[in-house]
């Protein structure tokens, strides 16, 4: 199972973390897990990348799981958390639709 954890302080999503396999397929096939990167490199991109924030993310090499977190503020936070409310959604409509495959969290 793939579990997404959104960490939050005061109202504010400070963070996340994926890890597993879904296991809803093979590897290469598993349509659930490809959702779920591709959701997680969108966020990733828009806020490091495209929006020039000071993101801190680290990805376990001999394991599947990335962790991004936020700093203490964002220059531009409205559009960060406009970002990471959308994967959030849509993390929980996929979740709504495979609920054996994937957990979403708010912690």
């Amino acid at each position: 199972m793939t579990k997404v954890e959104f960490f939050s302080q005061n109202g504010r999503i400070s963070g996340f973390c994926s890890s597993g396999h879904s296991g809803y397929a093979e590897e290469g096939s598993d349509i659930v897990c490809a959702a779920v990167t591709t959701a997680v490199k969108f966020a990733e991109a828009a806020i490091c990348d495209a929006l020039g924030e000071q993101a801190k993310t680290k990805v376990l090499p001999d394991e599947p799981r990335i962790t991004l977190t936020l700093p203490a503020t964002c220059e531009n936070e409205d559009a960060v958390q406009a970002i990471l409310t959308g994967m959030m959604l849509t993390l929980c409509s996929l979740r709504d639709q495979y609920p054996d495959y994937i957990e979403v969290l708010e912690v």
